[in-house]
């Protein structure tokens, strides 16, 4: 019994070991296989697991050609999690060729061959920052089985699966397949699946990348020189993003490491891509920018984020579907005006939508049909298609000029004779108008001349009263003396007949104090009838030492006495406030003279509106005042201010840039020319000053003359 136990316990390891062996045969000279049976696998690490004399009996089987998730659902390792895989395999000596490995992985793995370290890709490690990422993709690595023996192929994996998205359909992913060196370097893309048929690929993304270019420099070019055609500066950004969406793919090609945020971009460009897209065919359509639109590109947005939760490679198909149906959508309500773009972008979009839609089912599980090598050329057709419109539009919008040029130049050859003969009546109607313009202009400068006395002699009109009232004082005096003196000589002559002298001389003196109150009335009333005279003759242009302060007073009181005069029951408070510092300043005193007449006069006239009104309590007030400006100082001259302000209504915000403009007046027809500020403005700024207005509605106005001192 002991002899029989012993014998046992030699051959338990044998029974223990026993496990299906994979036997690769000639098959491997004319295809790609992958290894995925007979496999099994513990979580852990230990590289003792690598060890062919290893009893791996307790590990749990499976076949599956991820060996991460044996079950095609449930990935055994998680992120930085490591995992060993073990098979029996071995070489039929049918095989005359070397055997080869290509390795997918999400993570990095070592490859052993009968406990031998045969290939390192990237860094395993149970700490998850020193596991370096590795993929090898098209490349291939040498496997050394010995033929007709039976060795054992270990795996030590470790899980670098992508961060995102959270959702990711792999779950971390380690494929591997073997064929021989003569099928890897086969050009036969049935042959040579794994790597011809992916470098078919590629070389279909650089076929692409280079229409997309051409298409780029084209469009942006006819942008460039023709500013005006927008939609070419459109659809060069929409290829612009393709572009940058097939440089992300190519680049993703030999890119080793975990490369979710170049599939971002590259998803992303494309998203953006084909929205500008689709904002091309709205413009080349007509159709205005509807809530369709901002739909779809409200769901480029979801999509975008949403990469962080699923694969873009998945939503972004699924969004351009989306697209396309808007593209159909809008080629459908145009289809009256544009029938040609409508069957192209229904033909285009309606083939672009079955593409996608395979490729998304197939990316999912639900189909099995590879269109894989197709995907370059599909996303090239929608552009394609728009350039070729484009280029459609663009030739057309040609012949149409080209038509509407021919028959300009029929028509210009048929109507030469008639255009020469518009041309000489023209003529003679151009000589006709032009002396009747002349004419017009004469009379106009003649009528304008007029107004400018008329208003001159309205000004003299509202002073004519007023100096009546000033002279009539004057004269009195000298009446009264005059009949005074008559009195005395009589007294005079009695008096020497009499020979009293004393009584003759007191007399004499009394004639001679009255003599000189006459000459002084006398000279008084002169000055007001020159004033008069200086008042309504013509300005001579020349500029004169002047008391401002008096000029202001003269003409204050002779605005007064004159409207007084025409309306006994105007009445309005008079303030004065003069600045005595003030000396003589050279001006033309009847130029400034009328100035200060008429914003005097307009400012009797407003208060006595409101007065007239009938405001409870409301006093007219019309203050006249001068002021020597303090920027400059007192002894420069400085500049002089004469302010004219009024309480009345004020002028309305509407109208305040209006009132210097000539024949502009709020006054009654017949009552105003619309030219005293206007030609007040015009004097003021011929002395080098500023006329200026400060108004409140309801409270009053405020005129600045501002001249240099």
């Amino acid at each position: 019994m002991k002899t029989l136990f012993k014998i046992c316990l030699l051959l338990l390891p044998f029974f223990a070991k026993a496990q299906q062996v994979t036997i690769l045969d000639s098959t491997l000279n004319s295809k790609w296989t992958t290894l995925n049976k007979d496999w099994r696998y513990q979580k852990g690490d230990n590289k003792e697991w690598a060890n062919p004399a290893f009893i791996d009996s307790s590990w749990k089987q499976f076949s599956f050609y991820n060996l991460n998730m044996p079950d095609g659902k449930n990935g055994i390792a998680n992120r930085g999690e490591i995992v060993w895989f073990r098979k029996h395999i071995k070489a039929d000596s049918s095989i005359n060729d070397a055997i080869v490995l290509n390795i997918y992985q999400l993570g990095a793995s070592e490859i052993y061959l009968d406990g031998k370290l045969i290939h390192l890709l990237g860094t395993v490690s149970a700490d998850a920052q020193q596991i370096v990422f590795y993929n090898p993709g098209l490349k291939i690595f040498q496997l050394p089985l010995k033929k007709g023996k039976e060795q054992v192929l270990a795996v030590r994996y470790v899980n670098a699966q992508y961060k995102f998205p959270i959702y990711n359909y792999t779950n971390g992913s380690i494929r591997i397949s073997v064929s021989t060196l003569d099928n890897a370097n086969s050009t036969d893309v049935i042959k040579n699946n794994r790597i011809a048929y992916r470098q078919q690929f590629e070389k279909n993304y650089h076929i692409t990348l280079g229409i997309a270019i051409l298409m780029f420099i084209i469009f942006l070019s006819f942008f460039l020189f023709f500013p005006s055609e927008k939609i070419n500066g459109y659809f060069a950004g929409s290829i612009f993003f393709l572009i940058l969406f097939v440089l992300g793919v190519i680049w993703s090609f030999g890119n080793q490491s975990n490369q979710f945020w170049i599939i971002f971009f590259y998803d992303t460009s494309v998203v953006v891509s084909y929205s500008i897209s689709l904002y091309c065919i709205y413009r080349i359509f007509n159709q205005r920018v509807d809530i369709f639109y901002k739909t779809i590109f409200f769901l480029a947005l979801v999509a975008i984020g949403c990469y962080f939760l699923y694969s873009p490679d998945i939503l972004a198909p699924i969004w351009a579907i989306l697209a396309f149906v808007a593209n159909i959508r809008i080629a459908l309500k145009s289809w009256k005006n544009n029938r040609v773009g409508s069957i192209l972008f229904i033909s285009s979009s309606l083939v672009s939508i079955i593409f996608w839609t395979i490729i998304v089912l197939s990316g999912i599980g639900l189909l099995q049909l590879n269109l894989t090598k197709f995907i370059p050329f599909a996303f090239m057709l929608n552009p394609i298609v728009l350039s070729i419109y484009l280029g459609y539009a663009f030739g057309k919008r040609s012949q149409d000029l080209r038509l509407n040029l021919e028959q300009v130049q029929k028509l210009s050859k048929e109507k030469e004779s008639i255009l020469s003969l518009q041309n000489e009546t023209l003529e003679i109607q151009v000589q006709e108008r032009t002396a009747s313009l002349n004419q017009s202009i004469q009379d106009l400068k003649s009528t304008q001349s007029q107004l400018i006395q008329s208003e001159k002699m309205a000004s003299l009109g509202e002073l004519t009263a007023g100096i009546a009232h000033e002279i009539q004082n004057p004269l009195n005096f000298v009446n009264n003396f005059s009949e005074v003196n008559t009195e005395l000589i009589e007294e005079l002559v009695e008096e020497v007949d009499k020979g009293n002298t004393s009584e003759v001389k007191a007399i004499a003196k009394d004639i001679k104090e009255n003599e000189q109150k006459i000459n002084h009335h006398g000279k008084r009333a002169d000055a007001i009838v020159k004033g008069m005279l200086q008042h309504s003759r013509s300005s001579n242009g020349q500029k004169e030492p002047t008391d401002i302060n008096a000029l202001a007073d003269e003409y204050l009181r002779l605005a007064y006495h004159g409207l007084r005069a025409k309306d006994k029951s105007f009445n309005a408070t008079l303030k004065t406030d003069f600045d005595e510092s003030i000396r003589n300043i050279n001006i033309i005193p009847q130029d400034i003279g009328r100035v200060i007449l008429n914003l005097i006069t307009n400012a009797f006239y407003v208060v006595d509106e409101k007065k007239k009104s009938g405001i409870p309590g409301y006093e007219p007030t019309v203050s006249v005042s001068t002021k020597l400006s303090p920027f400059l100082g007192r002894g420069a001259g400085g500049e002089v201010h004469i302010i004219v302000k009024d309480n009345g209504n004020g002028i309305p915000q509407k109208i305040l840039d209006k009132i210097f403009q000539p024949f502009f007046t709020t006054k009654p027809t017949g009552q105003g020319t619309g030219l005293g500020l206007s030609l007040s403005y015009d004097i003021i700024k011929a002395h080098g000053g500023e006329l200026k207005v400060e108004t409140k509605e309801g409270e009053g106005t405020i005129f600045i003359i501002s001249i240099p001192g």
